[in-house]
Parts: C-alpha cells; structure tokens; sequence
C-alpha cells in the first residue's frame, strides 16, 4: 500500500506492525477500512477526515493525493510528470547559470590579480620559470589565507584526489576567494609586503566566511 510506505518514510510515529497486519488482511472479500480506523490504529497522519457544519470529506497530503490523482487519471498521471520534468530542467538552468556567472566572475577577478602581479611584482627581463614562481607563490598567499594551507601542503595530505584545493572549496570560500583576489590586487598597488598583505587577507577572509556562514541568501543557492 502506498499511503502505508508514505507513513513509514514521513511519520516516525507510525504503527507499522499494525500496517503489517492490515496489509495482509487486505485481499480478503470481509476486509473493509474506514479513515478513521486507518487512523486509529496505525496512528497515520498522511490521510484524515473532516466533518463539520459546512460539510464534510477526506483529505490527503498532497504526495498521496498525487498517487490517488495519477491512478484515477493516465491524463493527470502524464502532465504531473511533464510538469515535474519541466521544474527539473528549470532548476537545472537557474543552478548552470549561477555557476557559470560565479564562474565568470571568478575568471575576471584573476585576470586583475595577475595583472597586478605583473605590473608590480615581476621585474623586468626575468626568465619565464622566474615568472611562473611568483603566480604560484601569490596564489599560495591567497590559499593560506583562506585554506590555512599551500597549494603543495594540500596535495600532500590528499594523495588520492584529483584536483587542487580550490576544486572542493565550499560556496562561501569560493565567494571569498574571489574578494581576496581583488584585494590583493589592490594591496599590491599600495606597496604592501607579503607578509602584511597575507596577515590582511586571512583577517578578511576570517571576517567574511563568518557573516557568510550567517547568510540566508547564500543557503538559497545550496
């Protein structure tokens, strides 16, 4: 019976060796089951009756009405699953264009970090090797500031994942990491050593993964 593995799924307080012995009672030509007995004796709470002085009637909650609706009708059955494939596809679309915006965002903000770095960190005629240090050092500037470790310490510890540390940072420190990049970016421009830009961002990073933590909005986009 439906209704009897809704009950046990959504009420922990069903009766099912109760269930049990209805379900086995119920091919019988005797067998007959009001709502009210229903009710009574497995302590269901999927279906209930209402009388009263304006009328009276069963009520359902709406995944059993669902499944009462879709056996009565194939026409009902057919445009419940359209409409629930077309809220998939729906929430897919909202989801990829979230991500692809976070995405977009993500690849501007390096491009003005690296550019940065570039205008004011690399010295002229240096080797292309001599180049590629100082991104990977400045990008492990904003790791350890955010993840508390390098890029290297993370692969270390994480043999069997593929990837790199940023691959499975949460929403929150992805978010973060996109403001630590134009920060940093900015604190570059104003002169500011390494280790006093990294002593500011992880004091900024802690703040901001604080009051994400507390955002409404962004469990919305979970």
């Amino acid at each position: 019976m439906f209704i009897g593995i809704w009950e046990q799924l959504n009420n922990p307080d069903f009766n099912s060796p109760e269930f049990e012995g209805i379900k086995n009672e119920a091919g019988l030509n005797r067998f007959t089951l009001s709502v009210k007995k229903w009710i009574e004796k497995t302590n269901a709470k999927g279906l209930f009756a209402k009388t009263g002085r304006y009328g009276s009637g069963t009520f359902a909650q709406k995944d059993i009405a669902f499944e009462f609706g879709s056996w009565l009708s194939p026409e009902f059955k057919l445009y419940l699953i359209k409409e629930f494939q077309r809220l998939k596809e729906e929430e897919y679309r909202t989801k990829s264009l979230e991500w692809n915006l976070q995405r977009t965002l993500a690849k501007v903000n390096y491009r003005i970090h690296t550019d940065s770095i570039k205008e004011n960190l690399i010295p002229p005629q240096v080797t292309k090797a001599q180049i590629n240090f100082i991104y990977a050092n400045e990008a492990d500037i904003l790791n350890v500031a955010l993840f508390g470790i390098t890029a290297k310490e993370w692969r270390d510890s994480n043999l069997n994942k593929k990837g790199n540390i940023r691959d499975f940072a949460v929403l929150e420190q992805l978010i973060v990491m996109v403001n630590l990049e134009s920060m940093n970016a900015e604190l570059i421009r104003l002169g500011l050593s390494q280790s006093e830009r990294l002593k500011r961002l992880n004091e900024i990073a802690i703040n901001q993964m604080k009051s994400l933590a507390k955002s409404i909005s962004i469990k919305k986009l979970k």
